[in-house]
């Protein structure tokens, strides 16, 4: 990185270009840009925070250079609520999806990388059967896992598909808009909450009434979002939607659990009626060292399936994904041990991000 010392900080003091920052981070293939007062900006790379070489930053530059990537709106959310969300993209340093935030008074920001062409499923290696889940017509596919795990780009992949091969009408619901889609079979319409929307809620309600076939919602965060898009799914949409949760069952535990307890049966029936997929994820460094590798834990609504979410028993929900492999449903441990037997990924990541450990190494 020593490069970057002299070519972003050979001003001394003076604040270093965002746009600099930002298209050496691409160069870099950093897929995030971190600036926070007190220290040098900081790129990710293969998952690994890198410093650059830079004096650490003065309050004023890193309001400075944060703000030149901020409209008036945004700086008045950022006022009101002490964060907000947004896109930034130019010529010259492509497209970011972008957090701004209070820190001890200063502002501080996080800066994630967006491709500007969508990946095909076949680069990301998202298994064929979860991709054919477009063509379902009606019921709720969910795609989990942690901050970073490249969630949305699986559904760009796949909203993406779809309008390629779909004469359908698909609404995506995001916060903020991260890959733009263009028209290509199917009409696409992409809202934003806060500039084009109130909030996901409103326009979630207000996208059943725009006769959509396909619905994307950025995440499911509260039991309104929970709560209407459950019914988008069982009025004749194709929703697909965003969950922080590792594994099949947690996902279905923790939709559950967002019901008052005089709802959760009932709401366990509609699950178990309108559930396609959970599709968990996570990115692991690969052994070359070049970049991340998506493992996947891939569940389907079988009849099974079905069955033991509206009987409670999602503690059973992991052996079932086990013995149902001639179906396309793996479990994320299972993934992760292939990966490493083809050689994709190391002994000590797979035991990392492994959820049972003591079985991966028995297996190993």
């Amino acid at each position: 990185m020593e490069e970057t010392g002299d070519r972003e900080c050979e001003r001394g003091r003076k604040m270093i270009d965002i746009k600099e920052l930002l298209t050496f981070s691409v160069e870099q293939k950093a897929s995030d840009v971190h600036i926070a007062v007190g220290i040098p900006p900081k790129l990710r790379i293969n998952g690994k925070l890198i410093e650059v070489e830079c004096p650490p930053l003065e309050p004023m530059d890193a309001a400075e250079m944060i703000g030149a990537t901020m409209n008036e709106r945004h700086k008045q959310i950022l006022k009101e609520r002490g964060e907000v969300d947004f896109s930034f993209d130019s010529d010259e340093t492509g497209r970011f999806r972008v957090n701004v935030f209070m820190d001890r008074g200063n502002m501080a920001a996080a800066y994630r990388r967006v491709e500007t062409v969508i990946p095909r499923p076949d680069q990301l290696g998202i298994p064929s059967e979860v991709v054919e889940l477009y063509k379902k017509k009606r019921g709720l596919v969910l795609v989990t896992g942690p901050t970073g795990s490249g969630k949305s780009t699986t559904l760009a992949s796949i909203i993406n598909k779809a309008n390629e091969n779909l004469t359908d009408h698909i609404i995506t619901l995001e916060d903020p808009i991260e890959y733009v889609h263009h028209h290509k079979k199917s009409v696409v319409n992409q809202r934003e909450v806060g500039m084009d929307t109130l909030s996901y809620g409103n326009a979630l309600r207000a996208a059943l009434r725009e006769d959509p076939d396909i619905i994307l919602l950025g995440e499911m965060r509260d039991l309104e979002t929970i709560s209407t898009a459950i019914t988008a799914a069982e009025t004749g949409h194709l929703v697909f939607s965003t969950l922080h949760t590792i594994g099949a069952a947690n996902t279905i535990d923790r939709i559950i659990d967002v019901f008052p307890t005089h709802q959760q049966q009932q709401t366990r029936v509609q699950l178990a009626m309108i559930l396609e997929g959970v599709i968990s994820q996570a990115l692991v460094p690969a052994e070359d060292g070049r970049g991340r590798v998506a493992a996947f834990e891939v569940m389907f609504g079988s009849a099974a399936i079905r069955s033991l979410i509206r009987e409670a028993k999602t503690h059973q929900i992991q052996s079932t994904i086990q013995t149902s492999r001639q179906m396309g449903m793996i479990t994320l441990d299972d993934h992760l041990f292939e990966l490493y037997k083809e050689g994709a990924i190391s002994r000590e990541n797979a035991l990392i991000y492994a959820q049972d450990q003591v079985a991966m190494k028995k297996k190993m």
